[in-house]
């Protein structure tokens, strides 16, 4: 709103500069048809002011009607020929006119675009001239909203996570002192005070990790990553957690091939993708690793993470990657998860240019690919497949 109005200013100062000249000459410029409009009595030079504004404006007569109205007005359906469409808007330009004092609001309006509800501006409309005109300016806050309201959401939903762990040890502390005298009781306390800490670590790991990739910001020294490497460390990184379930975890695919990235980042999300895989699925099952080129001439890498767990309602499917969004929370809180896991992953596909998607039906598992563009020449097939064994974490 302070942007608008300082833009606000500027424009109305500017116009009244040409009001007063027109008016010292004793001239009335007349405007030619725009988008079917009756030409209105405007100052010289108006319309070469508005064209450049990037907020929506309308210049209404004496009569309510529109004498100018830039792209951006009829675009988000503000004006329609010669009327302003809002209500809100046109009772404000008609207070305006009435006793000439300058007016700001906040309206909201049906959305124009497919899918959007309704479209949020900050307005300011004043007086122009002396004929009666009236300035409208309104600026889209749309997305400016939506992204307040998840900078709210984080922050709330990281209180309460961090506060869950904290909340705990502390409570675990007080039993230990209290149970000082019996061994059995302080170790017993002193586990589940591990597995908090380990908790809170995960949790203020995942949350240094997305804050450093989602700000958009390029890969600080990106170079080839070979794709067999990546997986080969992220399930490595997954054997321990896999072992204790007797999940299998197997490679497959194609060999050879390469993106263009941040290594660490791409093993950072397979492993995210592995962790969720296992944590979903039930004992004595197999989670597949796989990679393959995509595209004509191998233009994109698939790498792929399929599991046989409980799968993923199809009504949840769309916000799995939210931050903080969990399908089952009293389950993904006893496994451990952040909540950040699918967050961090979409933000590391989208940081090397890619995207990922998701396959699942309920009791059937998941299916999660990241497609990520290739590095070099084509891939080499190789139809073995390579089974990590689980022994090695053991």
């Amino acid at each position: 709103m302070a942007s608008l109005a300082a833009l606000a200013g500027f424009v109305v100062g500017a116009l009244a500069v040409m009001v007063v000249r027109q008016q010292s000459h004793g001239r009335r410029d007349r405007m030619t048809p725009v988008d079917g409009v009756e030409p209105g009595a405007l100052p010289n030079g108006v319309a070469s002011v508005l064209a450049v504004l990037p907020s929506s404006a309308v210049v209404l007569d004496k009569e309510d009607r529109v004498l100018r109205a830039s792209s951006a007005a009829r675009a988000f359906g503000l004006v329609k020929g010669e009327h302003l469409m809002a209500a809100e808007l046109l009772a404000l330009a008609r207070k305006v006119r009435r006793d000439g004092e300058i007016r700001e609001s906040e309206i909201e309006v049906a959305g124009h675009k497919f899918g959007q509800e309704s479209t949020n501006f900050a307005v300011r409309v004043a007086p122009l001239g002396s004929y009666g005109q009236v300035l409208v300016l309104a600026e889209d806050q749309t997305e400016h909203r939506r992204v307040e309201a998840v900078r709210r959401d984080f922050v709330a939903n990281v209180s309460h996570e961090l506060k869950t762990p904290v909340g705990a040890m502390s409570l675990l502390a007080e039993t230990i002192q209290d149970a000082a005298d019996d061994p059995e009781a302080v170790t017993r306390f002193a586990g589940r005070m591990q597995h908090e800490a380990a908790r809170l670590t995960y949790l203020v790991q995942d949350l240094i990790t997305l804050s450093r990739i989602q700000g958009a910001e390029p890969i600080p020294t990106p170079g080839p990553v070979l794709i067999d490497e990546a997986v080969h460390e992220a399930v490595d990184r997954c054997n321990t957690t896999a072992a204790a379930k007797d999940i299998t975890l197997v490679c497959g695919g194609v060999e050879g091939l390469r993106i263009w990235g941040d290594d660490e980042l791409l093993v950072t999300a397979l492993r995210n993708l592995i962790d969720n895989a296992v944590a979903y699925s039930p004992e004595h099952t197999r989670v597949v690793v796989s990679a393959r080129g995509a595209g004509p001439n191998t233009e994109y890498v698939e790498i792929s993470v399929s599991d046989q767990g409980i799968g993923i309602p199809e009504s949840a499917q769309e916000r799995i990657f939210e931050r903080f969004f969990r399908v089952d929370a009293a389950r993904s809180r006893a496994t451990g998860g952040t909540g950040l896991g699918l967050a961090i992953v979409k933000h590391v596909a989208a940081a090397h240019n890619g995207a990922v998607t998701v396959w699942s039906k309920e009791g059937s598992g998941s299916t999660f690919t990241l497609r990520l563009p290739a590095f070099g020449g084509m891939a080499v097939a190789v139809p073995a497949t390579t089974t990590i064994p689980l022994e090695a974490a053991q």
